[in-house]
């Protein structure tokens, strides 16, 4: 008995050397060789861009409440109070955060501690990819840009190198830009709007700053890229009522420009996927979607698809949804899920949800090459 237990004792103290051992062994200690992301964390997701992405970045701004949705009704329905997100509720980048088991992602200007291991919103209302774009009232896409580099400086020191370089790559990149520059125009009956070369030249801007955006966030790490490309202008409700010849028509300028702007963004990300090694898109046709609800609203399950649920004017075009901007009258509309418009600009909750299931997995007649859920689940 007195060997058996010596016998025991010395097996015993093998193993206790051995814990030790891998305990203090460099190796275990190195982030170089086990990444914090590949074991804590998964599939990041950052957000650029503009209104229908912003989760609420504009409410931290001194700016004015056109740029702002942080008042009732806005988020009505989900939320039961408003966010900030320019909708009765969530947005199509909070259903395709869900789809990939994150979190309701946060604007990037919200207050307090928070980590960004998930990702963060960067978007804000009224953004576009010209610096000039109404501003001085909104976050532009370089401002973004250089928000975004914070966040990969903390991740940097919170991960490593190596941990850091691993996130960004496997992290997905939503953008959402172009809307205001055109906008902008349309609003202010633009002579550009009525030429070609003008609209062409113009366009050509845009993309240029949307390239270089994409070009950088591609040399910091990112390969996997989401993209919405933009509605057809003229058709929004707040842009239909700018011109009194019209009555009511789309306004045809408005929208001949965001459709030149859609194909040179299709033929850059086509461009971008063969020079730029691993660059991965999806890129979902958001112009053709709305365009098929405006046109035979019930066949998607809306009731009304011109007239926004809530504004006043013809089609509630004019932007006084809630009674806080220039024109402080207004109507509401009972349910909002019968409309496809919330606001003169906006969507409802339901339209957001249907394109993010659209955007999830297809079909593939509305997006492409990949769609959102490939570029969450490649590796």
């Amino acid at each position: 008995m007195g060997r058996s237990r010596c016998a025991l004792l010395a097996i015993f103290l093998d193993i206790y050397v051995v814990i030790l051992l891998l305990i203090t062994s460099p190796v275990c200690e190195s982030n170089t060789v086990f990444s914090p992301t590949s074991e804590k964390h998964g599939v990041a997701f950052f957000m650029f861009g503009d209104s229908y992405l912003d989760a609420g970045n504009n409410n931290y701004l001194n700016t004015t409440t056109l740029a702002q949705a942080n008042f009732w009704p806005y988020g009505e329905t989900y939320f039961k109070f408003p966010t900030g997100r320019f909708s009765d509720g969530r947005l199509i980048s909070d259903f395709l955060a869900e789809y990939a088991n994150l979190p309701l992602i946060p604007p990037f200007l919200q207050p307090g501690f928070r980590h960004y291991y998930d990702g963060v919103n960067f978007a804000s209302s009224g953004a576009g990819a010209l610096v000039e774009t109404f501003q001085g009232s909104v976050i532009d896409l370089k401002t973004q840009l250089r928000n975004y580099k914070e966040v990969e400086a903390w991740l940097r020191k919170k991960l490593g190198s190596v941990g850091a370089e691993l996130a960004l790559s496997k992290a997905v990149y939503l953008v959402s830009i172009g809307t205001n520059d055109y906008l902008s125009l349309a609003l202010n009956n633009s002579t550009i709007l009525y030429t070609y070369s003008s609209q062409s030249q113009y366009v050509g801007m845009v993309i240029g700053n949307l390239t270089a955006v994409i070009k950088d966030i591609y040399d910091i790490g990112g390969r996997k890229f989401g993209f919405i490309n933009l509605p057809e202008l003229g058709c929004l409700p707040g842009v239909r009522i700018v011109k009194e010849e019209t009555k009511g028509k789309c306004f045809e300028e408005a929208s001949s420009i965001t459709n030149l702007h859609n194909e040179a963004l299709s033929k850059l990300l086509n461009k971008l996927s063969k020079q730029s090694k691993g660059f991965k898109y999806s890129l979902y046709d958001f112009n053709t979607n709305i365009r098929k609800r405006m046109i035979l609203p019930s066949h998607y399950g809306f009731k009304e698809g011109k007239s926004a649920c809530c504004g006043t004017g013809e089609f509630r075009g004019v932007f006084s949804c809630g009674g806080k901007r220039i024109v402080k009258e207004y109507q509401l509309c009972e349910n909002p899920s019968d409309h496809v418009f919330w606001d003169s600009f906006h969507l409802t909750e339901m339209v957001h949800k249907q394109f993010a299931d659209e955007m999830w997995t297809g079909p593939q007649t509305s997006l492409g090459p990949y769609t959102m859920k490939d570029l969450f689940q490649a590796h």
